[in-house]
C-alpha cells in the first residue's frame, strides 16, 4: 500500500517511540555505544593536549598573543578542508575516514613525544603550531563522518538524543583532559616537565585506534553517488543559501566562534595572571564550562519530543555572550568557576542543536556536505577571533578584549534571531535536494 504524501513545509519532526526514554534506546545500540566511545576518547587526548601545549607556549614565550596563535593554528584547517570533507563524507566509506583520522592523530602526538622528552630544547613554537595544525586538520576531516555517522546508525527519530550523549563525551572530554593534563604537568616529571602528560596522550590514541577498528557503520546511499566533487559542493551550498534556517545557523556559528568562544583560549592566562593561580587549577578553571554542559546535555538527552531545536541553539548563543562578559572581570576564583560552569549549559545547547538542526534541516543525500559546511564556518571565524583577540590583549588587557567580543557578538547576532525562523518556528524536514532540480 502507497503511503500518503507528507507535506515537507508544515510536518515537524516525528518523535521517537515512548516505550521508554530515547536516550536509553540509543544506549542499546552497540554501534553507536562504540562510535559515542570513539569520540570521547578522541576528544579526551585532544583537550589535554590543547592543555599541555597552550601551557608549554604561554611558559616558554610569556606572549597573549602566541598563546592565541595556539587555537588559530588548531582552528586554521577547517575553512582550507571543511568544505571538501564534507564532501569526502557523502562518497567514501565513513569508516575508513575515521580510521585514517586516528593514525594521524597518534602519528602527530608521538612525535612531540620525542622532541618533549629528547629535543626540548630545540623545539620551537613553530613545531608546535604545526603539530596544533595536524589536530586541527584530522578534526576538520573527521567531524563530518563521525557526526553523519552517527545519524546513520540510529536514525532521524533518536538523532538529538544520540547528539546529546556525543556533547556529554566531548564534554567530559574538555572537563576531564585539562584536569588530567594540569595534574600532570603539575605533579608527573619524566625526562621534563611534558613528558609525562604526552605519554598519557600517546597512549589515549593508541587505545582509541584499537576501538576504531571494531566500528560498524551502515553503508550510505550518498556513497554510490557518481556526482562530482564540485557539483556536489555547490549543490549543499545553494541548498543552504535557500533555507532561512540553515543560513541563520551558519551566520550565528561564524559570529560566535569569531567573537565568543576564542575566549576559552585564554583561560590559562585569566588564571595565571588574574587570579594568580598554578597550573593545576588552571587546568580546574579549563574544565569548568563542561559541568554546566554535562548538566544541560543531560537535560535535552532526556527530553522526549524536541520542536524548537532553533530556539535552544539560539537562547544557548545569547547565554554564552552575556555570562561571559561577567565572569572575565571576576576577581575570585570560585565565582569565575562558578560562571563558566553556568555558561557551559547555554554550550550544551548551542553544541547539541547545531549539529541537530544542520543533519534534520537537510536532505540525507546532503547531510554529510552540510556538516562540512558547518565546519567551514566554525572554521572561518575562529582564527580570525583568536588572532585580533590576542592582539587587542597584547596591546591593552584580556578582560577588555573578551569583553568588547562578545558584547560586538550579541549586536552582530541580533538580525539572525529577529529574522531567521530559528527563535520562532519547530523544526520541519525538507524536502530531498534532488527533487528540486
Amino acid at each position: 500500500m502507497a503511503t500518503p504524501q507528507r507535506n515537507w513545509r508544515t510536518l515537524a519532526l516525528q518523535p521517537p517511540l515512548r516505550d521508554s526514554a530515547p536516550v536509553f534506546s540509543v544506549l542499546k545500540d552497540g554501534p553507536f555505544r562504540t562510535i559515542w566511545c570513539v569520540g570521547t576518547l578522541h576528544e579526551f587526548a585532544r583537550r589535554m593536549e590543547l592543555l599541555i601545549l597552550s601551557w608549554l607556549i604561554l611558559q616558554a614565550t610569556d606572549s597573549y598573543f602566541l598563546l592565541g596563535l595556539v587555537l588559530v593554528f588548531n582552528n586554521l584547517p577547517r575553512p582550507l578542508i571543511s568544505l571538501f570533507s564534507g564532501v569526502i563524507a557523502d562518497r567514501f566509506s565513513r569508516h575508513r575516514i575515521i580510521f585514517i583520522s586516528q593514525v594521524v592523530n597518534a602519528l602527530t602526538s608521538g612525535a612531540m613525544l620525542f622532541m618533549v622528552a629528547f629535543h626540548m630544547e630545540s623545539l620551537s613554537e613553530w613545531m608546535v603550531f604545526a603539530a596544533i595544525f595536524m589536530q586541527g586538520a584530522t578534526k576538520a576531516i573527521e567531524d563530518p563522518s563521525r557526526r553523519t555517522a552517527i545519524l546513520d546508525i540510529v536514525g532521524e527519530g533518536r538523532l538529538v538524543p544520540a547528539l546529546s550523549l556525543d556533547t556529554i563525551s566531548n564534554t567530559t572530554g574538555k572537563m576531564v583532559g585539562p584536569i588530567l593534563g594540569g595534574w600532570l604537568l603539575a605533579n608527573v616529571g619524566i625526562s621534563g616537565e611534558f613528558t609525562g602528560a604526552y605519554i598519557f596522550v600517546v597512549a589515549l590514541h593508541v587505545i582509541n585506534l584499537g576501538v576504531v577498528t571494531r566500528l560498524r557503520i551502515p553503508r550510505s546511499l550518498s556513497e554510490e553517488s557518481s556526482e562530482s566533487v564540485l557539483r556536489g559542493l555547490w549543490t549543499a551550498i545553494g541548498f543552504a543559501l535557500h533555507s532561512r534556517t540553515l543560513l541563520g545557523l551558519l551566520y550565528i556559528t561564524i559570529v560566535m566562534n569569531t567573537l565568543a568562544f576564542p575566549v576559552q583560549q585564554f583561560i590559562p592566562a585569566i588564571g595565571r595572571d588574574h587570579l594568580d593561580v598554578g597550573v593545576a587549577l588552571v587546568g580546574l578553571l579549563v574544565a569548568a564550562e563542561g559541568i554546566g554542559q554535562l548538566s544541560g546535555a543531560g537535560l535535552i538527552a532526556l527530553k522526549r519530543n524536541v520542536r524548537y531545536h532553533g530556539r535552544i541553539f539560539a537562547l544557548g548563543s545569547v547565554s554564552i555572550c552575556v555570562i561571559t562578559f561577567i565572569w572575565v572581570w571576576s576577581p575570585w576564583y570560585a565565582v569565575t568557576f562558578a560562571l563558566l560552569a553556568i555558561g557551559g549549559i547555554g554550550q550544551s545547547g548551542f553544541g547539541t542543536m547545531q549539529s541537530a538542526v544542520t543533519l534534520l534541516a537537510s536532505p540525507p543525500e546532503l547531510r554529510g556536505r552540510m556538516m562540512g559546511l558547518l565546519s567551514f564556518c566554525i572554521g572561518v571565524g575562529t582564527p580570525i577571533g583568536g588572532l585580533e583577540m590576542g592582539a587587542i590583549a597584547a596591546m591593552f588587557s584580556i578582560q577588555g578584549a573578551i569583553s568588547a567580543n562578545v558584547a560586538a557578538g550579541l549586536l552582530v547576532m541580533l538580525p539572525a534571531l529577529i529574522l531567521t525562523p530559528l527563535l520562532w518556528h519547530p523544526l520541519v524536514q525538507p524536502p530531498r535536494a534532488t527533487a528540486e532540480a
